[in-house]
């Protein structure tokens, strides 16, 4: 069933969702369900799946000079889809990303996902390879994700890249896209990034999911401009509790994400992590309460792949 589906069906009522990573190469399946398990009782209509695209490391040969290589520390995101759908009877949501693929590529991994009866995806322009500064495209890949929401929205017409296939049978993808409250960490400004936002939304993006954020207002005045904006599909909140002291530096860095000075503050005043972990449990779930109140269509928790504080929060909200 598309998300857009799950909202309508819902009837107002605020539901859970959650997005897991796919386990480090050489883990089995079973991490990944040992964390799904506990948070099943709350009955998410669905569940994202990131995709990890490709990282160069360099190995020392025998006469001195490196050689580079290029892994993928996290595959498995379409197996993965499939075997959550297989086990637990919910939708899984993988996210295709504009990095490390061509628009052939693109094709065909959308094709799979199709022929497996995935109903949703992530369009993401994804980040810079870690070796990289700016983001690069593939030879014959997209730049931005509104380009690959448009090659989407062009097989859910029967496009294909082979404009000389006869019959050609369409997909019917339910597209989400990502929305960021304090503005992507590359764009000029916030009203700059909405632009580029409601671009996806006509090249036909159903629905948004927005980055982390830990302060509702800034949520609130997002959805306002997207609104003053004309864009009128869901906006779905996205939360991540806070768990450890070193993530006050590393989120705002990484995310580019402001952090309140309340929380800041309880977090310092905290002994260890265990305290850190129930500060932003209570920060998370204080944050779950008063979104729901303005009616917001689900709350996307991000597990990090760890399902128990995910868990703390979703007994008290759902």
């Amino acid at each position: 069933m598309k998300v857009t589906e799950h909202i309508e069906q819902s009837k107002g009522k605020t539901r859970f969702s959650f997005e897991i990573l796919p386990p480090l190469k050489g883990q089995n399946i079973d991490s990944i369900f040992n964390n799904i398990d506990p948070l099943m009782e709350f009955n998410p209509p669905f569940i994202d799946v990131t995709y990890h695209r490709e990282e160069y490391v360099y190995k020392e040969l025998e006469n001195g000079l490196l050689q580079k290589q290029v892994v993928k520390k996290r595959p498995g995101t379409v197996g993965i889809c499939a075997a959550i759908q297989n086990k637990y009877n919910v939708d899984a949501i993988p996210h295709v990303l504009c990095g490390g693929f061509t628009k052939e590529d693109t094709e065909n991994f959308l094709i799979d996902l199709d022929f497996l009866g995935i109903d949703n995806v992530m369009a993401l322009r994804g980040d810079a390879v870690k070796s990289e500064i700016y983001f690069k495209p593939e030879k014959e890949g997209h730049q931005y994700a509104s380009d690959l929401v448009d090659q989407i929205e062009c097989l859910n017409h029967g496009k294909y890249l082979d404009e000389e296939l006869q019959n050609s049978a369409p997909t019917d993808f339910c597209v989400g896209v990502a929305g960021y409250p304090e503005k992507h960490m590359e764009a000029p400004s916030l009203d700059s990034d909405i632009h580029f936002l409601k671009k996806k939304i006509k090249k036909g993006a159903d629905y948004i999911v927005t980055q982390m954020f830990f302060d509702n207002q800034k949520y609130f005045e997002f959805v306002d401009k997207c609104r003053a904006e004309g864009i009128t599909v869901p906006i779905i909140p996205g939360l991540k509790p806070i768990s450890t002291k070193k993530q006050l530096n590393m989120i705002p860095h990484r995310f580019k994400v402001d952090l309140p000075d309340d929380l800041i503050m309880a977090v310092v005043n905290c002994k260890n992590n265990q305290q850190v972990r129930e500060v932003g449990v209570e920060w998370c779930i204080n944050q779950s309460k008063e979104l729901i109140t303005k009616g917001v269509p689900f709350l996307h928790y991000y597990s990090m792949g760890k399902s128990d504080n995910i868990k703390n929060i979703a007994k008290e909200i759902f």
